[in-house]
Formats: C-alpha cells, sequence, structure tokens
C-alpha cells in the first residue's frame, strides 16, 4: 500500500536529532504556561506528548529490533535528546501537579543520562556541530526537573541533587565548548542555536534552584546563595548576548530552507524566553517579564513556521536527516 510504504520511508528517515522538535514543543507549553496562556499552552502540551511517544517508540523498537543502528545512533550528540526531551515534559507534567508522573519521567532520564552521556563523551571529536551542546542540556534538564520536584515536594535530597548535576553540566559546557567548532555559528544548519540554548537551560535550572531555597527548606547558606545568584545572572546575561549573536548571524548568512535541525533553533528561543521568566520570578525583577513574553512569542512564531516546513518536506516525502 502506498501510504505504508511512505510510513516506512518517513520512519526509516527519523533521527535522533527529531527529539530537538520534542524540547522545541515542550519548552513553549512550560513558557506560555508560566505567561498564562494557559489553553494554548495545553495544545503545546498534547503534541509535545505525542511527540514524545514518538521518540520513546522510535528508540525502544531500535534498541529491540535495530541493535546496530541504535548504537550508532546513541553515540552521535543527538540521541541526548531523548534525556532533554524527557526532562521538559517532566517539567511541564509537573506544573500541572501530577508529581508521581513528573517522577516518573524523572527517574526514566536519569536512567538513560549515563550511558547515552558516555557513548556519546567518548566519541567527541575536534570541530563539532552545535549538538556537542547536548551534554550540557541533557545534564542541565535533570537538574531543571529534579529542582522542579524537589519545589513541589518539599524535598531536600532532591534540590542537592539537582545543585551537583548543575554545576556538573556547566563543566559540561566548557569541554563542549573547547570541541565545538566556531564555524557552524555562520555556516550551522540550525544546531548551533544550542551553545546558546545550554546558557539558558542552565540559567533556568539556577533560577529552579534559588525558587526551591525559597520555599522554607534549608538547602544552602547565604554565601553558596550569592555564589548560585551570581553564576544564574551570569548564564542569562551570556545567553541573551549568545542570542543576539546567533541572530546577527543569520542576518549576515541567511540558511532558508526546512531542515530538521531547525527545531534545534527553536528551543533555544524558547528556552531563552523560559530562563528570562524564571529569573524575573526568582529574583523578584517585574520588569524581567516583558522582555520574556516578547522572547516566547517569537519563539512560537519561529516554531510555526519551522513546524510547517517539517509538513511540507513531509508531504514531499522527503528524509529530514
Amino acid at each position: 500500500m502506498p501510504g505504508i510504504s511512505g510510513l516506512r520511508v518517513w520512519w526509516a528517515g527519523r533521527s535522533p536529532a527529531a527529539g530537538a522538535a520534542v524540547m522545541a514543543t515542550g519548552i513553549l507549553s512550560v513558557g506560555l504556561h508560566m505567561t498564562g496562556d494557559e489553553a494554548v499552552s495545553r495544545v503545546a502540551l498534547v503534541l509535545t506528548c505525542v511527540a514524545w511517544a514518538v521518540l520513546a517508540g522510535g528508540f525502544v523498537l531500535r534498541l529491540v529490533g535495530e541493535r546496530r543502528r541504535w548504537a550508532t545512533e546513541a553515540e552521535s550528540p543527538g540521541a541526548l535528546t531523548s534525556v532533554a526531551a524527557t526532562t521538559v515534559l517532566g517539567t511541564r507534567i509537573s506544573a500541572l501537579g501530577r508529581q508521581t508522573l513528573a517522577e516518573a519521567l524523572l527517574a526514566l532520564a536519569a536512567l538513560l543520562w549515563p550511558v547515552l552521556l558516555f557513548l556519546v563523551v567518548r566519541h567527541w571529536r575536534p570541530r563539532m556541530p552545535g549538538a556537542v551542546f547536548l551534554c550540557c542540556v541533557a545534564t542541565e534538564g535533570l537538574a531543571v526537573l529534579a529542582a522542579t520536584l524537589a519545589t513541589a515536594e518539599r524535598t531536600a535530597w532532591l534540590a542537592h541533587t539537582a545543585l551537583v548535576l548543575f554545576w556538573l553540566g556547566l563543566a559540561l559546557y566548557g569541554l563542549a565548548l573547547v570541541h565545538f567548532d566556531a564555524r557552524q555559528v555562520l555556516e550551522g544548519p540550525g544546531d548551533h542555536w544550542i551553545a546558546g540554548g545550554a546558557l539558558a537551560i542552565s540559567a533556568l535550572a539556577g533560577a529552579n534552584l534559588l525558587i526551591a531555597g525559597d520555599s522554607g527548606m534549608y538547602l544552602w547558606n547565604d554565601d553558596d546563595r550569592g555564589v548560585l545568584h551570581t553564576v544564574t545572572v551570569t548564564l542569562l546575561v551570556l545567553d541573551l548576548v549568545c542570542y543576539v549573536a546567533l541572530l546577527a548571524a543569520e542576518a549576515v548568512r541567511p540558511r532558508p530552507g526546512y531542515h530538521v535541525l531547525r527545531w534545534a533553533t527553536v528551543f533555544p528561543m524558547g528556552m531563552t524566553a523560559v530562563a528570562t521568566l524564571s529569573v524575573a520570578t526568582a529574583f523578584g525583577v517585574p520588569w524581567l517579564d516583558w522582555p520574556g513574553r516578547v522572547l516566547l512569542w517569537a519563539a512560537v512564531a519561529v516554531w510555526l513556521v519551522v513546524a510547517a516546513g517539517a509538513v511540507l518536506a513531509a508531504r514531499a516525502g522527503g528524509r529530514e536527516g
């Protein structure tokens, strides 16, 4: 049957990098919930759940039936999108009050993380694409979800675990930066934006840790909190600078046309918005709210453009990478 044949071609064309679509849609759902746009946020959440289920199904089917392909893909940086996507979905699920489900997603992500991180990092080489920063994104995603659950359930050990992951994620960012090919800023097909997205999710993790510390639990002393405060602000500033630099690079060297890695552009844009909104809450700086909203709706607009490109590519029967 032509329909089934086309579906098989489409399925065969999926790569781990497609998990960035789940990350992008999920973080927009988180941001829209934060701004009170609940109806749109729920729509994005449904899309995220469906896309995550497809991602998880592909992961399991390849692990069981195509182990050689699974092993090959597990060594690519894009494999870590499965961890990051799971933590983003878990963070949004936690906001619904479904803490048990969010905990299950945290446990699943934590189970996958060390295996995939080891496989990916040992295959690093010089001049890597922007996906190299997914090691930081996946680690900080765990920190974000752990800190979120620590606040929701007043669980100190989760907050302390999140703090360790926060610092580990920053160390991994530094290592990834050494391996990153800076030429990707002008030549990359979309995943070069993860260089900024990793800073954004790190700032979000710092903000969530500060919020956890304000929830009534004694987590750290004033000196430790001061360091966390300073680092979080620095990360957000660096992220915003990186955002502007990446926009300028896109203007200087336009890269029109759809590519699956453009989902890795949407995710950092959405994550920068959410990080800005979260820092506004954690630091009690209400004037940061409106820049966060502007950045959020800019990310929504780009999501719509990339989604339209994905639909057209699927209809044309093209492989997305």
